[in-house]
């Protein structure tokens, strides 16, 4: 009798766990889209700009270009570039379009 309770409390809670509501990602914020709405992006920049939103927006929300200038985004990079999981390549490509317009 005990061992059918403890089983169908687990099987309760993993019912309500799997029916939980799941984090949403974060977005990119209005200002940053308003500003690359505003202009077309060469490729390479675009490219820089998808990285940008697809891997570090997986932790944290999405910082609009003029938060930084060129060194800040460079020191922010070295930092955050590892957790990212980006290559060098990558990198340069972000960084690229971070400071696209300084």
């Amino acid at each position: 009798m005990l061992k059918s309770k403890i089983f169908m409390g687990i099987a309760v809670s993993a019912v309500l766990f799997s029916c939980s509501k799941k984090a949403a990602a974060p977005k990119v914020t209005d200002e940053v889209k308003m500003a690359e709405e505003a202009k077309e992006l060469p490729v390479e920049i675009a490219e820089g700009k998808t990285l940008y939103e697809n891997n570090c927006a997986k932790c944290h929300k999405l910082f609009p270009a003029g938060k930084h200038d060129k060194e800040g985004w460079s020191k922010t990079l070295e930092k955050m570039a590892p957790k990212a999981k980006i290559t060098d390549d990558q990198k340069v490509l972000v960084y690229n379009y971070l400071t696209y317009g300084m």
